[in-house]
């Protein structure tokens, strides 16, 4: 274990979050530690777990640590999380990769997702009984049939892949992210273990930038639409927003995780966790009116709103009943952002 400090004082309980240097993982972490939790991520290396405790504030690093798991697709990966003294009281598994140089569909996706999630569930009935929950980072990817959408999604829709869609690489990670969370639900309905899962499916997701991003090129790739925006990179050709035109702030998403841990009534359950429709359009409309200086780098004012006529409804319900969750405007989440962008004095 590498801890940067010695945690001391008393803590709501101890939580293991898998693949701290994400961009939902990072938030996830800041809200953890915000309330009263200890923290021990993971990371695929030394370095990467250094800079995950460094770009925590002073109040929070004497109760985050972090351990070195490298390859999670590898058989018992996890092992060594659990082994070592720790006694957990929650996981959080949020690695799963997404990116857009895919290689080898299986080996880059489908892998690591299925052997991750399925292969950290072993490692907890093994070696871990003291943990009463596991929280599982999915996606709404994991919903949604762009091949014939439906009227309004919630909790029960099922994306369509199978495993024959995994070999093409353009649906390498839907495909991925929807076997990977049904391998999960599928173990709880073998193996029967002592914890109770909850599943987060989560959309587009934008908001503040993790304080430790070494460059803008590491950005989560959700927010390259705004950072593209502000670079000029969209000022005469936008990237088109098909099939997901709905969003969800950062900050909600990590909400979500921290009362899919606190609260009981959570466990057994999918959360649809999204915050409303967006478009090019009004993003740039929002960057616009909070930031006037950036006006020379944006699309025109008169450009069509490229939001659609007949798009899918959702149902987040669910989540506010439940998880008490209030959502975040896009105005308000491209503002902040920006700001986070602008705060890392990367360069634009």
């Amino acid at each position: 274990m590498k801890e940067m400090n010695n945690p001391t004082g008393s803590t709501k309980g101890v939580v293991l979050v898998t693949g701290g240097s994400g961009f939902i993982a990072s938030h996830i972490i800041d809200e953890l530690l915000d309330n009263g939790f200890r923290v021990v991520t993971t990371a695929r290396s030394d370095e990467k777990g250094r800079r995950i405790v460094e770009s925590a504030s002073p109040f929070q690093r004497n109760k985050l640590s972090y351990i070195v798991i490298g390859d999670i697709a590898k058989e018992n990966a996890f092992d060594s999380a659990f082994t070592q003294g720790t006694i957990f009281d929650y996981v959080v598994h949020t690695a799963s990769p997404y990116h857009l140089n895919v290689q080898d569909p299986i080996k880059d996706f489908l892998n690591p997702a299925i052997k991750g999630t399925t292969g950290i569930l072993k490692s907890i009935v093994a070696h871990a009984p003291t943990v009463k929950r596991v929280v599982i980072t999915s996606s709404s990817a994991a919903m949604i049939n762009p091949l014939n959408h439906a009227k309004v999604y919630d909790e029960t829709c099922w994306a369509p892949w199978t495993l024959e869609h995994v070999k093409d690489p353009n649906r390498a990670y839907v495909a991925s992210k929807t076997l990977s969370e049904k391998a999960a639900w599928a173990f709880m309905e073998t193996e029967r273990p002592k914890f109770d899962l909850v599943v987060i499916n989560c959309t587009y997701t934008f908001g503040p930038v993790q304080r430790n991003l070494p460059s803008l090129d590491h950005m989560n790739t959700s927010n390259h639409r705004i950072r593209d925006m502000l670079q000029g990179k969209m000022k005469k050709d936008m990237s088109s927003i098909t099939p997901v035109f709905t969003f969800v702030d950062v900050r909600d998403v990590a909400r979500a995780h921290l009362k899919a841990i606190t609260v009981p009534e959570a466990g057994g359950n999918r959360f649809y966790i999204v915050g409303n429709h967006f478009s090019n359009k009004r993003i740039v409309d929002s960057i616009r009116k909070s930031y006037p200086e950036f006006e020379a780098r944006l699309p025109p004012r008169d450009i069509p709103d490229d939001f659609p006529d007949e798009v899918f409804g959702f149902d987040n319900g669910k989540s506010k009943r439940v998880l008490e969750l209030e959502y975040t405007s896009l105005e308000k989440s491209i503002r902040d952002t920006v700001q986070s962008i602008l705060d890392l004095n990367l360069g634009l």
